[in-house]
C-alpha cells in the first residue's frame, strides 16, 4: 500500500474512534495525508467563553487534534509530549475554523509538527508548534 493510502486508512480508523474530536468538538478531518493533516470546525454557542469569543481551549484542541492525525499518519502510534500555542486573533460565532499541520522533522522516534489555524477568510488565528515520541504499535493492522 502507498503512503498517501496508507495515512487516509489511518485518518479514517483514528477517526471513527475519535470521539472527542468528531462528537464533542463537532470536527470533520478533512485530510490525512504522510505527515500532513487537516479539520475544520464551526465555532459554535457552547464554544464560546466569557467574552463571547471562542475559548482558546477548543482552538488548541482542533490543533491538538490535527497534530495527532498528522503525526500518526505514518501508522505509527504517536503521541504528543509537548507543545506551545500562540492566539493571534479571536475566534468569533459562525466562524469556520480550519487547521493545517504538516511535518517539520521527523528523526527516528521524535518529530515537530507545525499547526496552522485560520477563519474563513483566511486568517491566522492561532499556531501552534507540536512535539511527537513514537510509542509501540500500530494505529491499523500493517499487512
Amino acid at each position: 500500500m502507498d503512503a498517501h493510502a496508507l495515512a487516509a486508512r489511518v485518518g479514517a480508523a483514528m477517526y471513527a474512534g475519535d470521539v472527542a474530536s468528531k462528537d464533542t468538538m463537532g470536527m470533520a478531518l478533512v485530510a490525512c495525508e504522510p505527515g500532513r493533516a487537516v479539520m475544520r470546525m464551526a465555532v459554535r454557542e457552547l464554544h464560546l467563553n466569557g467574552h463571547r469569543i471562542c475559548h482558546g481551549g477548543f482552538i488548541f484542541t482542533l490543533a491538538d487534534s490535527t497534530f495527532a492525525f498528522a503525526c500518526n499518519s505514518r501508522n505509527r502510534v504517536t503521541v504528543a509530549s509537548g507543545g506551545s500555542i500562540e492566539f493571534l486573533k479571536p475566534g468569533q460565532l459562525g466562524d469556520v475554523l480550519t487547521c493545517e499541520g504538516v511535518e517539520r522533522v521527523l528523526q527516528g522516534r521524535h518529530g515537530i509538527y507545525d499547526m496552522t489555524v485560520t477563519n474563513q477568510r483566511g486568517e491566522v488565528v492561532a499556531l501552534l508548534r507540536g512535539k511527537s515520541a513514537q510509542i509501540q504499535g500500530t494505529v491499523i493492522p500493517e499487512t
